[in-house]
């Protein structure tokens, strides 16, 4: 991405929050549009594609606090008009080349640059302004890889317990064939547009000069003489590889894991992108989960509530626990086994939350029908509808 692009670009707009937005905001707000977008949502969808990469692009920024610092104090210096020309400054002739601030100074000013500020401002946000290859020196200077974006779907044992999954990805990296350096004789030429900078200045009115990756090089400062038949001179080419990645026990339905430098390789020595992993949880026929519990139901007849007793409960993947209901447990109330839910991030189980669910039996013997027509006439008296008809008079 060249100069211009950061900072006219509006991350902010991008993900559709407010510029003084937390980094939880953001955070919400990029998962929500990734999922909208995510190109394995949107089959043969290449305006839902390019929104992802616009969506992805920006929360690399503002996801990052110091990228974000950079993003925020580049836009506030040139984004509204920074260093203007004042009086004396030439007037409409006045010629002023970005060029000059992110790298080596005008002529005549050495390395300091741009009237004595070191390495130029460029090291100032040499961070955001070099990603990519869109700063100067790209043809020398380390390139990162790309972050991947892949998905994984778990049972809801493995979730719970986390699990060590293969996943295969497809991502460029350099080309074996010729070394990444896009000449299958390994001895590219610098490129006579850019002279090996990797960019080329533009004008963009108002006296500024604007610099954009060089068309005839691509950016890489780099012309292949004879070029490779495997990336076409490009010196990238697609790469397939499969990873076993451990997912954290406790992982929960849609969450988005970050895998430092298990993205894309990165080119010339530069460092590998992240993978960025969003985990599916599958369900399970017995239990259920509400963040760090699990919770079950489990069926009581009606003596067991009305005269309590011990009943046992399963428990994932070890023995049962057995839970004391006392006398008089109505329907629906919810018991805890500590320590027997999923794990959370600092080691320690959540709970198991048992929902009793008090039984009523299909079919009866003479004897089970005989007592329970006797307590139907012990308790002839009793209407446990009486309060509901009072409360319905009174409203």
């Amino acid at each position: 991405m060249s100069t211009k692009d950061f900072i006219e670009k509006d991350f902010y707009k991008v993900l559709g929050v407010p510029k003084d937005a937390t980094e939880a905001e953001i955070k919400k707000a990029y998962r929500k549009l990734a999922r909208e977008f995510h190109p394995d949502a949107n089959k043969g969808n290449a305006k839902a594609e390019e929104r992802f990469k616009e969506i992805s692009e920006a929360n690399d920024v503002l996801g990052d606090p110091k990228k974000r610092k950079e993003y925020d104090e580049a836009r506030a210096l040139f984004g509204n008009g920074g260093f203007r020309p004042g009086p004396g400054a030439g007037g409409g002739n006045f010629n002023f080349d970005l060029g000059d601030l992110f790298g080596g100074g005008a002529p005549g000013q050495g390395a300091g640059g741009a009237g004595g500020f070191g390495g130029g401002i460029g090291d100032v946000f040499g961070g955001l302004f070099n990603r990519g290859g869109a700063g100067p020196g790209t043809r020398t200077q380390p390139r990162r890889g790309q972050d991947i974006d892949t998905e994984v779907t778990l049972s809801f044992t493995e979730a719970v317990d986390g699990a060590t999954v293969p996943l295969r990805m497809t991502s460029q990296a350099p080309c074996k064939a010729c070394s990444g350096t896009g000449d299958k004789n390994g001895t590219p030429r610098v490129c006579p547009t850019c002279v090996g900078t990797g960019q080329v200045a533009r004008g963009s009115g108002g006296g500024f000069s604007l610099t954009d990756p060089c068309p005839d090089c691509k950016g890489r400062g780099l012309i292949a003489e004879h070029p490779c038949m495997e990336c076409a001179g490009s010196g990238r080419a697609k790469s397939s590889r499969t990873m076993q990645v451990r997912i954290p026990a406790g992982v929960s339905d849609n969450q988005r894991i970050r895998l430092r430098g298990k993205g894309a390789p990165g080119e010339r020595g530069g460092p590998a992108g992240d993978l960025y992993v969003t985990v599916h949880v599958g369900s399970h026929p017995v239990f259920g989960r509400k963040d760090d519990n699990l919770t079950v139901t489990v069926p009581v007849t009606f003596a067991e509530a009305a005269l309590g007793g011990e009943v046992k409960v399963p428990t994932l993947g070890g023995p049962p626990v057995t839970l004391k209901l006392p006398p008089g447990t109505p329907n629906g109330r919810t018991m805890r086994a500590r320590g027997r839910g999923a794990v959370r991030k600092d080691g320690t189980r959540g709970d198991l939350l048992v929902t009793v669910e008090v039984t009523v039996p299909q079919d009866l013997s003479g004897k089970a029908r005989d007592a329970l027509e006797a307590y139907r006439e012990a308790t002839a008296g009793e209407d446990p509808r009486a309060e509901l008809f009072q409360a319905a008079k009174g409203a």
